[in-house]
C-alpha cells in the first residue's frame, strides 16, 4: 500500500499570525511542502521579512495581508483580500492567538474581551467565511490552532480557556455544516509550546514544574511538532479525517 504524501503543491493557504512562533515554523513548514501562501499579522515588517525569507529559500509564492484581527471588521476583510489575491483558499490555518494570565480574582474585563475577540470572534468568523468559499469552490482544509487548556483548565488562564474551548467547538459545527461540500475542518490542542509567548509565560522553572510533572514526556513541546501536524491535517493524506482535535501534549490529557 503507498500511503498519500503530505506536499502541498499548489495548493493555497492562509496562516494568521504568521510573522512568529507557531505561525511562523507553519508558513516555513507549508512553503517547504509547495503552498502558495498569505501571512497575516500586525507586524508588518516581520510579515514582509518572513515573506523574502520564504520567497528566497523555498520559491514560494507568498502574500502579505497585515491585519488587525481584533478590529471589527478585521476578520472579513482578511477573508476577502486573501481570497482575492490568491483567487480562492484551499487551507486555512487559524494560529493567530492572544493570552493575558491573570487569576479569575484579579481578572481585567478589558484582557477578558480582548481575548476573546482575538482567540474566538476572529478566528469563528474568519473561518465561516473562508469555509463558505471553501464549500462553493469544491472543498478544503481548516486547522484551527487551539490548546490542551481548551480540554483541561488551567489556572490562571481563564479567558484562555474559555475562548480556545469555544474555538474547538466553533471548528466541530464548521466540520458537521461543511464536510458534505469538502470542507474539513479540525483542531490541533498542543500543551506548552516553547515560543517567545511560551517562554514568557512558563519560563519560570518553579511555574513550568508542576506542568511538566503532569507531562508523561517530560518536556513542552516545540513549533515544529504542532506544524507537522498542521501540515497532515491540511494535506491529502488526513483525507478521512474531519471534526476531531488532535492533543500534541505528550500524554496530557491522559495523565
Amino acid at each position: 500500500m503507498t500511503l498519500p504524501d503530505t506536499r502541498l503543491d499548489g495548493k493555497r493557504a492562509l496562516v494568521t499570525g504568521s510573522s512568529r512562533g507557531i505561525g511562523y515554523d507553519v508558513a516555513h513548514t507549508f512553503a517547504r511542502a509547495g503552498a502558495k501562501l498569505v501571512l497575516s499579522g500586525r507586524d508588518c515588517g516581520a510579515l514582509e521579512s518572513t515573506a523574502e525569507t520564504l520567497r528566497s529559500e523555498c520559491g514560494a509564492e507568498v502574500h502579505v495581508v497585515a491585519t488587525d484581527l481584533a478590529a471589527p471588521d478585521g476578520p472579513i476583510s482578511l477573508a476577502e483580500k486573501s481570497l482575492g489575491v490568491l483567487g480562492g483558499i484551499d487551507v486555512l490555518v487559524n494560529n493567530a492567538g492572544i493570552s493575558y494570565p491573570e487569576s479569575v480574582e484579579a481578572l481585567d474585563t478589558g484582557h477578558f474581551d480582548e481575548v476573546m475577540q482575538v482567540n474566538l470572534r476572529a478566528p469563528a468568523l474568519l473561518a465561516a467565511r473562508i469555509g463558505r468559499a471553501m464549500a462553493e469552490s469544491g472543498g478544503g482544509s481548516i486547522v484551527t490552532i487551539a490548546s490542551a487548556a481548551a480540554l483541561r483548565p488551567l489556572p490562571e488562564h481563564y479567558a484562555y480557556c474559555t475562548s480556545k474551548a469555544g474555538l474547538i467547538m466553533a471548528t466541530k459545527v464548521l466540520a458537521l455544516e461543511l464536510g458534505g461540500r469538502g470542507v474539513r475542518a479540525n483542531s490541533i490542542c498542543p500543551t506548552v509550546v516553547l515560543t517567545d509567548m511560551g517562554q514568557k509565560v512558563w519560563g519560570d522553572s518553579a511555574k513550568s514544574a508542576p506542568m511538566l510533572a503532569r507531562i508523561p514526556a517530560g518536556r513542552f513541546a516545540v513549533p515544529s511538532e504542532v506544524s507537522a501536524t498542521a501540515l497532515w491535517l491540511a494535506s491529502d493524506a488526513s483525507s478521512m479525517i474531519n471534526g476531531i482535535d488532535v492533543p500534541v501534549d505528550g500524554g496530557y490529557l491522559v495523565s
